[in-house]
């Protein structure tokens, strides 16, 4: 027993001596004891977002603030909701989210409140006044696909993913009925103003008609072949349009068995199809849905309106009136209709009346054998077709709205991350949609492809596919826009008044932040530049590109010859070359200018001395290539991330993996140091930013 006592006070001692040396233990002289070290580490919480104008997976919805209709638009931004003024083409208001993406907004009918659907299911109401987010339902397992308003403003209904209607009572902040009878997802709900009735389409292919004293579906429509993908209530209710997958906008005239005779006997419309008409875009037909005698509800096909643009239905909407629709498709056109009046229907009647007749007359058959024209109303008497509004883009999201004197205001969302607003004057076939505004330079138009910071971290340059653009960070606003091209890396040139950008056919730019200007266009490489390394005596910069070679450059102020100015402007002269086997991927000088690292598309990383560009080391064990690499301030650690979604954490003196990570669910894009510390950040393409520390090979946190 004394002899295990001695060994165990042996073996405590020597780990007591370990922990006190990496700084796990600290020594208590009060006590006299060695106690345990709580390691801290600091926390991230957004900050805010930039660069979105308007995310393609949610509509956008005109609002009204300032006792003002037609100037401002709400827009999901990922999980937030901006404002867009479209008169001053800036941000009006911004309603936080939490980390959920927003795909379905609805505005109040009380011109105050905003309903937002996210991701998760959830649905939030805004106070638009506040800002102040004022009621949250809870009640679906899937995505929000469409809200709405009844026309007091009292009930929101919601459909989503998963199937489920339901009905909410905004008031009382409770839910009141969940509908259930659709098999795949509801792609468009609708209040009916005039009965205490829901309509919903569903990809399912059926339209339900849902009586909510009962909260039973009394009705449902089978007359489409493919899915429902959008519909709409128009002229009070008398019609209801659908859209599909083909290029046919259905019309359907409804009539509840309690009406006036008047509407009674409008139900044994027969409406003759004559080639004409078809080719106006308008098809009539005699088409009843098969109904039973206690079904209140009679809905009859009245006829088609035929879409110019091909492919499925994406929107089709309405403006509160229930006068004007707007639908659009794959493509870059939005087509607008306008629901006629009564009497000036009738008025067209009787001028296509009077027009036939004056046909006939000319003619030289005898007056027994021409036929009477159809004095009855036909589609084409109710409907007048707008002119088509052609887009800066492909259309993915439109909202209409009618204002005095006739003028509508018709905006649209685009793939590009764009914000059109076009209007028209009256209804008269001549005129046609003009741009009132587009919101484009507060986004990129294509995929970021590189960030950086300024030295003072009081700007922020992002790189994509068409543009460099240059934000302030403390306010998120865009202050410069350079169009480029295809640009793969970027940074701030020392002193942070000018930008150096890595192209994709080799160049490399350098950018006048305080003119907006490209300066100088070096044919660098002759392949991609991957690369761009500022070198740590600030005096010049590496590049390294797809033709295999790495370049050394030297920061030189020179005459400007193009403006014949004493002013000097920068410039970079070529003062070395590395020329290695394989593509070169990154790049990256150590802090003590002593080595540097270049990632090869061999999966390997070699290390060569920076004064004698000779060989030193070669870091190999990565699976696929290395994409991105950064090295700690003393110099003393490398960690690259590769295609094989593994993190590698090496030695610089010998060369040493310490650890391997498993850091992502897909190829790591990036990876860069916290400064004066061991602790990096990761990003990749599954969608996730992972910070780790280096010493510990823990992971500290995952930003969504």
């Amino acid at each position: 027993i004394p002899a295990l006592v001695a060994t165990w006070s042996k073996v405590l001692l020597l780990q007591q001596t370990k922990l006190l040396k990496t700084g796990r233990l600290v020594f208590d002289p009060g006590q006299n004891t060695l106690m345990g070290l709580t390691k801290q580490y600091l926390s991230y919480v957004p900050a805010g977002n930039f660069n979105i104008i308007a995310s393609t997976g949610c509509n956008v919805v005109f609002l009204s603030l300032e006792g003002q209709d037609g100037r401002f638009v709400g827009a999901a931004a990922c999980e937030d909701v901006v404002v867009w003024d479209l008169r001053l083409g800036e941000k009006a208001l911004v309603l936080p989210g939490d980390k959920h993406q927003v795909t379905c907004l609805a505005a109040c009918p009380d011109k105050q409140h905003l309903a937002v659907g996210y991701r998760d299911g959830s649905v939030k109401v805004f106070n638009l006044k506040t800002g102040e987010n004022t009621t949250v339902f809870s009640g679906h397992r899937a995505d929000i696909t469409c809200l709405v308003y009844d026309a007091d403003g009292h009930r929101l209904v919601s459909g989503s993913k998963d199937t489920d209607i339901i009905l909410w009572d905004v008031v009382a902040e409770t839910g009141l009925h969940r509908l259930i009878g659709h098999k795949d997802s509801v792609t468009q709900i609708t209040f009916m103003n005039q009965q205490n009735v829901l309509v919903s389409s569903s990809k399912d292919t059926l339209v339900k008609f849902w009586d909510l004293d009962t909260a039973h579906c009394f009705k449902t429509l089978v007359g489409h072949r493919s899915e429902v993908w959008g519909l709409c209530l128009m002229k009070e209710d008398k019609y209801l349009v659908t859209g599909c997958s083909d290029s046919e906008l259905r019309v359907w005239d409804l009539q509840f068995k309690d009406t006036t005779n008047d509407n009674i006997e409008n139900i044994d419309k027969l409406v003759t199809v004559d080639t004409e008409t078809e080719k106006e875009g308008f098809l009539a037909e005699d088409q009843e849905e098969a109904t039973d005698d206690t079904c209140p509800l009679r809905c009859i096909k009245y006829g088609s309106l035929l879409r110019s643009g091909r492919g499925r239905v994406v929107t089709l909407t309405s403006d509160p009136t229930g006068q004007v629709m707007a639908c659009h498709g794959t493509e870059n056109t939005v087509e607008v209709f306008h629901f006629l009046s009564d009497d000036a229907a009738r008025i067209k009647v009787k001028k296509r009346i009077r027009k036939a007749r004056k046909k006939t007359s000319g003619s030289e058959t005898q007056p027994s054998e021409v036929p009477e024209p159809e004095a009855k109303l036909q589609l084409k008497d109710e409907v007048q077709r707008i002119s088509v509004i052609k887009a800066g883009g492909k259309v993915k999201s439109v909202t209409v709205v009618m204002g005095k004197g006739y003028e509508i205001r018709v905006a649209v969302t685009l793939n590009s991350n764009e914000v059109e607003l076009f209007t028209i004057e009256g209804f008269n076939k001549d005129s046609e949609f003009h741009c009132l505004r587009r919101i484009t330079s507060q986004g990129h138009h294509s995929a970021v492809r590189a960030v950086a910071f300024s030295s003072d971290y009081l700007a922020m340059v992002s790189a994509s596919l068409e543009a460099v653009k240059v934000w302030n960070r403390p306010s998120l606003a865009c202050l410069r826009t350079v169009e480029t091209g295809y640009v793969l890396s970027v940074c701030f040139v020392p002193g942070d008044r000018h930008i150096l950008a890595g192209m994709k056919d080799g160049r490399m730019l350098i950018i006048d932040i305080a003119a907006g200007d490209i300066l100088e266009e070096i044919p660098a490489h002759t392949k991609e530049l991957w690369s761009l390394a500022i070198i740590p005596d600030l005096r010049g910069c590496v590049t390294g590109g797809g033709d295999a070679t790495v370049k050394f450059w030297q920061f030189e102020l020179i005459e400007d010859q193009a403006n014949n100015s004493k002013a000097k402007v920068l410039s970079a002269l070529h003062t070395r070359t590395l020329k290695l086997e394989e593509s070169i991927l990154a790049v990256k000088v150590s802090p003590n200018n002593s080595l540097i690292a270049v990632a090869l598309l061999d999966s390997t990383v070699k290390i060569f001395f920076v004064d004698t560009l000779k060989f030193f080391i070669s870091l190999y064990g990565h699976k696929l290539p290395v994409l991105c690499l950064d090295i700690s301030y003393d110099s003393t650690l490398i960690v690259t991330g590769s295609a094989d979604r593994n993190v590698k954490i090496w030695g610089m003196d010998f060369g040493d993996c310490h650890r391997s990570l498993f850091a992502h669910d897909d190829s790591i894009t990036a990876i860069q140091f916290v400064p004066k510390t061991h602790h990096f950040f990761t990003c990749g393409k599954d969608g996730r930013v992972k910070q780790w520390d280096a010493d510990s090979f823990d992971k500290i946190l995952t930003l969504q």
